[in-house]
């Protein structure tokens, strides 16, 4: 578990994820988040089980977990498998014991626009939003769909402009989109090339 050894409010970004595998594009997010957010760690949460995911075709979580810690590889950029440590499945409930565990930690959320578009479907997404502010970052054929879906229109009240993007550890409800240069790295692809490869 991440550890600090000063008492000033550190800011952390939480990626979370299945990581299944964890590749480039994961880490391209995580290090432009840390450099636009004024961030001092991003967390890569390894979901033990995506409630929204199948389970045919998933690694087992060590090895999930293990790719993440690769992709990091520094102090700034630390997998994690807290959740299962916390027994948590779904997302309100990670931040509700993320918050209660680490009360001096400024948390902000970091999203692909996929996962802006599929909000919705999450358990009390809604509250998730109010208690956390979060970053939404582009995503080859899902950018545009996500901006008009049902997540953004609901939640456009609280968008800011790209400028105020350092302040949301520290604010919520809260989101900006920041139009960044998009990593077309797949799981997905990745995956399917990899059965692909199978004699």
């Amino acid at each position: 578990m991440p550890r600090f050894g000063d008492r000033r409010r550190i800011r952390v970004g939480l990626l979370g994820g299945s990581f299944n595998p964890a590749h480039g594009g994961h880490r391209h997010i995580a290090e432009l988040a840390l450099r636009r957010l004024g961030l001092d760690q991003v967390w890569l949460l390894v979901s033990p089980g995506n409630p929204l995911k199948p389970v045919d075709g998933m690694a087992p979580f060590a090895q999930r977990l293990a790719g993440a810690a690769r992709i990091g590889g520094q102090r700034q950029i630390v997998a994690t498998g807290i959740e299962a440590a916390f027994g948590t499945r779904y997302t309100v409930d990670t931040i509700r014991e993320l918050r209660r565990r680490f009360p001096r930690i400024r948390f902000v959320w970091i999203m692909g626009a996929d996962i802006l578009e599929q909000l919705p479907r999450w358990r009390r997404w809604v509250d998730i939003a109010h208690s956390l502010g979060f970053v939404v970052l582009p995503r080859p054929s899902y950018t545009h769909r996500a901006l008009a879906g049902q997540a953004a229109h609901r939640l456009g009240r609280w968008r800011r402009p790209v400028r105020q993007a350092c302040l949301l550890p520290n604010r919520a409800p809260g989101w900006v989109f920041l139009p960044e240069r998009q990593d077309p790295t797949s799981a997905t692809a990745i995956r399917q090339a990899a059965k692909g490869n199978v004699p």
